[in-house]
């Protein structure tokens, strides 16, 4: 049998010198050579399947199936094919085991004699292909949540208060105890359908769970009323909060894993006349940073917002609800401008991404570490950008302009329905205008519109009673639009995604001059149009025809 090693050079990029250094290394320890070479970036996974391949006379497939039978969950404990990372592949054309690691002869001859595969062959996949293959498997064939509720005593003390140690994946979780494996479920079906947030609502003579999908709160699960106490008792157990205080509120926080999702979830009950409610707010670690160009900016805005978020000083406002996607936009700024010449701190409640190279600041009121607090520590820390994750009163608000005016770009979020309304909120808060001018370089005004599902998107022309319901005639009579049928892939709703609309005021010398003179949220509305401001409604009806999203969609956030 040829060296691994010998075919490396000879098919890829690894040299001589580069295979002797690992191979010296390898002596040292019992950790694989091509473990030893991907990791030193001299070759990929791929070049060492094929090695491999060639080793053992085995083909091998970069891409797996994503939906293939998963009948043999039921025999094969998730655990064995995570240790010796391989998956059984069957599907209607084709079977065979996907192997990453094929020096493993016993465990997979094991495999083959559970699963009476006995002449299936053997191919190399990437490890990743396979671990998505098992994750796939062992969520979709979890336990029902009829069949759980069907099996819940309340009586089930002893498994139920069982610790969480570590961040564990729930999906390898073979617990018993049918509301550990309910609340199991739950976190896994909220994964798997990217919901942001859980609610466990009690009412008199029952008990209703909902998740939030694209910001809308849709029904998941209704288990029986007398299941309530022990689900949320365990949901407190796991996030570390007192389960005998139940007449006043408690926040907390439970790490997660779910498949290959690592997640942090924040934990809000609430005493109600007839139980506590619950919510859980679900943030991913592993969430892919979204940069600015994702966000949904018309290219106009875009342009300018990017050179403002490149000014030496000043602050940039971003404006909207709650739910509005602020946070997301100032993360996006901040991952443009991150370079290693400049210091960024954040002081935020909570911390929704983790960015690298950016000193990140969590509020904490219980030890008084307020946004006011946090932020006057921050400008002792040299930085030349800082976020400040709200507004909230005169005392950060005062202190983030002084930070803008002494040299500091500044970000922040503030409570307003538009952008010309930021400045009347910050006139309320007792902020001069003077200061206001002098210290704003832009606001930003923003929603989030469902996007339409692009399985199942038609065109339609809309009705003329609607339009004029909602006075938007002249904007779409005669035109053409789209909606959303409603699939499988989009859960019946006829959406999948979101994407923001935008609303850009820039303080130029005009605006500032008005400013001086009035904190009157309709003149300077006003002015920002004969400037040229695309509101957030004529950003709407850009996205509508151009196929995005719905009338209803831009109703909907237009009137909130």
């Amino acid at each position: 049998m040829r060296k691994i090693g010998e075919i490396l050079i000879e098919d890829s990029k690894l040299t001589a010198e580069a295979l002797d250094y690992a191979l010296s290394i390898q002596e040292q320890g019992e950790v694989l050579l091509g473990e030893l070479l991907i990791k030193s970036g001299e070759v990929d996974e791929i070049d060492i399947l094929k090695a491999l391949g060639k080793q053992f006379y085995l083909e091998v497939q970069k891409v797996l199936p994503s939906n293939p039978q998963v009948g043999f969950t039921e025999v094969v404990p998730i655990g064995f094919l995570k240790q010796y990372k391989m998956v059984p592949v069957l599907t209607d054309e084709d079977q065979f085991i996907a192997v990453n690691n094929p020096f493993a002869f016993q465990s997979l001859d094991d495999l083959k004699s559970i699963l009476g595969l006995t002449h299936c062959p053997s191919v190399l996949a990437p490890l990743q292909q396979i671990t998505n293959v098992i994750n796939y498997a062992y969520d979709m064939t979890q336990t029902s949540a009829d069949e759980v509720m069907q099996d819940i005593d309340d009586e089930d003390p002893e498994r139920l208060f069982s610790e969480i140690e570590e961040v564990g994946d729930i999906l390898d979780d073979t617990s018993d105890s049918p509301v550990i494996r309910l609340v199991n479920l739950m976190f896994s079906q909220a994964a798997r359908d990217n919901a942001s947030d859980i609610h466990i609502e009690p009412y008199q003579n029952s008990l209703k769970i909902r998740q939030r999908l694209d910001g809308i709160l849709y029904d998941m699960l209704n288990p029986p009323k007398h299941v309530q106490s022990a689900l949320i008792s365990r949901i407190k157990i796991m996030a570390k909060l007192n389960i005998a205080e139940k007449r006043l509120p408690q926040d907390g926080r439970i790490e997660l894993k779910v498949a290959d999702k690592e997640i942090d979830v924040r934990v809000s009950t609430l005493p109600t006349a007839f139980g506590e409610r619950v919510v859980l707010r679900l943030l991913r670690k592993t969430a892919a940073m979204i940069s600015l160009s994702d966000l949904g900016m018309p290219g106009d805005i875009l342009e300018v917002f990017e050179k403002e978020i490149h000014s030496p000083n000043g602050i940039v406002l971003v404006t909207g609800p709650t739910g509005s996607g602020k946070t997301t936009t100032l993360y996006a700024a901040l991952s443009t401008i991150n370079r290693t010449d400049i210091n960024i701190i954040t002081v935020e409640d909570p911390i929704e991404y983790r960015i690298s190279g950016i000193g990140q600041v969590q509020v904490n009121s219980k030890i008084d570490l307020t946004f006011a607090s946090g932020l006057r520590s921050i400008v002792r820390q040299d930085p030349d950008v800082i976020l400040v994750g709200e507004i909230r009163d005169t005392e950060t608000a005062e202190i983030a302009i002084q930070s803008a005016l002494t040299g500091h770009l500044v970000f922040s979020t503030l409570h307003t329905n538009d952008s010309a309304g930021a400045v009347t909120r910050l006139r309320d808060m007792g902020i001069e205008p003077f200061l206001i001018a002098s210290s704003i370089n832009a606001i930003v005004a923003q929603r989030l519109v469902r996007i339409i599902c692009t399985e199942c998107r038609e065109e339609y022309e809309p009705a003329l009673e609607m339009l004029v319901n909602i006075g938007m005639e002249e904007e779409f009579s005669g035109k053409k639009v789209y909606k959303g049928r409603g699939c499988a892939q989009c859960h019946h709703t006829g959406y999948k995604g979101r994407c923001g609309i935008f609303e850009f005021l820039h303080m130029n010398q005009e605006m500032k001059a008005l400013i001086l003179s009035t904190s009157d949220a309709n003149q300077i509305k006003k002015k920002a149009m004969l400037n040229g401001m695309v509101t957030l409604a004529e950003d709407g009806v850009r996205k509508v025809l151009e196929g995005v999203t719905t009338i209803e969609e831009l109703y909907r956030v237009s009137q909130s």
